[in-house]
């Protein structure tokens, strides 16, 4: 499992550069792009990134428009249902419709959750936390392995967003670096999970991140989510529903002046503003990240 076939490609990547920008396209702006680029020479925005789960279909609407937008512009293809830290292992039938997508688009990132949401043929609507253990360790890592000799491409492994502490052997950065030192994927830094993983457990964001290997990230999200209150206190959630909050727009900051820019993706699923909207709150990471 130490064998590092596929170490992540450093930035520049595949056309894009280390200040590439960019949104998530959701189908409620399918036709807004479309219009777009029917008409402009290129988006405002570098790269956009598509859940996978929404275009495995071969020949369906929404992959025909993913793969006439693939001719355009770079796609990332994010995919929520891998998952990863299953004991049942991956989906076979979902890992060969998960890598003839990737075939089909080319995308310049491929990225899953360190999570899992299978158990027993099952798919539960949630990504959920898993133990750090050295066996948890050995799963993850087998099933990267497996999913990355698949796709023939390098995984980009996203850390998660907690609501209670994660029980275990390693704390969750030191987790993640054993992972992508043993498999050689690369770590999507989700800068709102860091903020709200933290918050919810009493902890600093950089306290959070001291044990994360943030020299190995290569893509790096940043979303909003929703404060409430619950009769244990407030409690973070991660919604994507909101613009980004201040705090994380800080923490981001920091971050990208210890490890200079790296492409960034403004993620936002529900209360979806409008296409312009969503340019409009996609360009702050510009200036507090570097990213011109």
């Amino acid at each position: 499992m130490d064998t590092l076939a596929f170490r992540p490609p450093p930035a520049p990547v595949a056309g894009l550069t280390a200040t590439a920008l960019g949104i998530g396209l959701r189908a409620a702006h399918h036709a807004d792009v479309s219009a777009r680029l029917a008409t402009e020479t290129r988006l405002p925005v570098d790269f956009l990134e598509v859940h996978a789960e929404n275009y495995l279909h071969p020949g369906s609407p929404p992959q025909t428009l993913l793969l006439e937008l693939a001719e355009r512009v770079p796609i990332s293809v994010h995919s929520i249902g891998l998952s990863l830290g299953s004991a049942d292992g991956v989906d076979c039938i979902h890992l060969d419709r998960l890598a003839a997508l990737v075939a089909e688009c080319g995308p310049v990132f491929v990225s899953d959750h360190l999570a899992w949401s299978r158990v027993g043929g099952r798919y539960l609507n949630d990504l959920l936390p898993l133990p750090y253990t050295s066996e948890a360790l050995d799963v993850v890592c087998a099933n990267i392995d497996r999913v990355q000799t698949r796709l023939k491409h390098p995984l980009l492994l996203e850390n998660p967003s907690t609501y209670l502490a994660v029980p275990g052997d390693w704390p969750e950065g030191a987790f993640m670096a054993e992972i992508l030192r043993r498999t050689g994927c690369g770590l999507l830094l989700d800068v709102n999970n860091i903020y709200v993983s933290a918050c919810n457990q009493g902890r600093t964001p950089l306290d959070w991140l001291t044990d994360y290997p943030l020299a190995a990230t290569v893509e790096i999200h940043v979303a909003g989510h929703d404060l409430r209150e619950t009769a244990r206190g407030p409690v973070r959630i991660d919604t994507h529903a909101a613009p980004v909050c201040p705090d994380v727009w800080a923490l981001y900051h920091a971050i990208i002046t210890e490890i200079g820019p790296r492409p960034t993706l403004l993620e936002w699923d529900e209360a979806i503003p409008s296409l312009d909207e969503l340019f409009a709150e996609a360009e702050k990471a510009r200036s507090l990240g570097g990213l011109r």
